[in-house]
């Protein structure tokens, strides 16, 4: 479709999806100041083809559905001429179809992988790099022989576990509940014989679940991962629920790396001591425009089949280093972290694996 905005003039515009309701709520305002804060810098460093770069919020904790037709909408009268955020797998699924091939989408959020939709690129984790090496650590370290499975139910808790499954790792019990849960009762029962518990929960949800574990005496004797974790959701959850809880992702706030201690200047000059906590999941969207700026500046154009031709040169450094895109998924170091009260000591970096994350589902 033509655009309807004239880009000799108008500055690039992009809808930033983030979840400002819901149990993935508590993750949007980081997510937007990080976001925000990538805007400011990519324009002090002379903007996006000479423009401004705009960012439009739009709610990803409103119905998939919804959001994917305020998106189109937006795509389709040339108001945005691209998408990034971090919203849940099936906001995601119900993006992709209407956008595809109309503008670029860098997703930011950790997923299931397999997506392989053209002009889709993904900065974040997946769980061959994320989950399985941390798995296998944690079960040779701890001796643990078999995990149950605690998770949201919908697409990526469930692909996630039953690829687990498929390279492995015994998992003998799965409780799926559904977003926005707030008893968790019938699932702590489930949990008296567990190993370890594999968390797949979003936001909010997780922040209950990790409270009602702790009161059952179960953070005594029964390890806890999560590969969606941040220390938003861990200052929620009380340093009394947060005992042998681990986390893996490709950021921490407490890694002492140049590029990390550097973001957190900026972040704290910028908004001050009472902004959110930075984590992993805000940090994310500071990715998502960077890298959405720096696909457009390498291909010189804003036309998605241009910058998807030309996404393989592309490499840009942030607070996670500088990172390269292979298949349009960003390959990044990951951590262990095991929390601390609330927050996150990291313990080590996880061994890469050389599987593709666009296979994996």
């Amino acid at each position: 479709m033509p655009e309807l905005l004239d880009l000799s003039t108008a500055a690039v515009r992009v809808a930033l999806v983030v979840p400002l309701r819901g149990p993935a709520g508590i993750l949007g305002p980081s997510a937007e100041l990080c976001a925000q804060l990538a805007a400011e810098e990519v324009n002090a460093a002379g903007g996006v083809l000479g423009r401004e770069l705009v960012l439009l919020p739009v709610d990803g904790g409103d119905a998939p559905e919804r959001v994917a037709a305020e998106v189109e909408a937006l795509v389709s009268v040339g108001a945005v001429h691209g998408v990034t955020g971090w919203h849940i797998s099936t906001v995601r699924q119900a993006v992709t179809p209407r956008i595809a091939g109309r503008v670029p989408y860098v997703y930011t959020a950790l997923y299931e992988g397999g997506e392989r939709t053209a002009g889709v690129f993904l900065t974040s984790e997946t769980p061959q790099a994320q989950l399985l090496p941390a798995m296998r650590l944690l079960a040779a370290e701890r001796r643990i022989k078999s995990w149950h499975v605690v998770g949201n139910d919908y697409v990526w808790p469930r692909r996630t576990a039953m690829a687990v499954k498929r390279h492995g790792i015994r998992v003998t019990g799965e409780h799926y509940v559904p977003l926005g849960t707030h008893d968790f009762t019938t699932v702590i029962k489930k949990l008296d014989r567990a190993d370890a518990v594999l968390m797949l929960l979003v936001g909010n949800d997780a922040v209950r679940f990790n409270r009602a574990f702790a009161r059952a005496g179960l953070d005594s004797r029964c390890l806890r991962l999560s590969t969606l974790m941040d220390e938003n959701m861990l200052l929620a959850s009380g340093p009394a629920a947060t005992h042998d809880l681990h986390s893996t992702a490709g950021f921490f706030a407490s890694m002492v790396t140049p590029e990390s201690l550097d973001f957190h200047g900026r972040y704290a000059t910028r908004f001050g001591p009472e902004a959110p906590p930075l984590g992993s999941l805000g940090e994310s969207c500071y990715e998502g425009v960077l890298l959405l700026a720096t696909l457009i500046r390498t291909a010189r154009t804003l036309d998605v089949r241009e910058i998807g031709a030309r996404a393989g040169e592309v490499s840009y450094e942030g607070p996670r280093g500088l990172l390269r895109l292979h298949r349009r998924h960003v390959r990044q170091r990951i951590y262990l972290a095991r929390a601390s009260g609330v927050e996150f000591d990291v313990l080590t970096t996880l061994p890469s694996s050389t599987e593709d994350a666009s296979n994996w589902k």
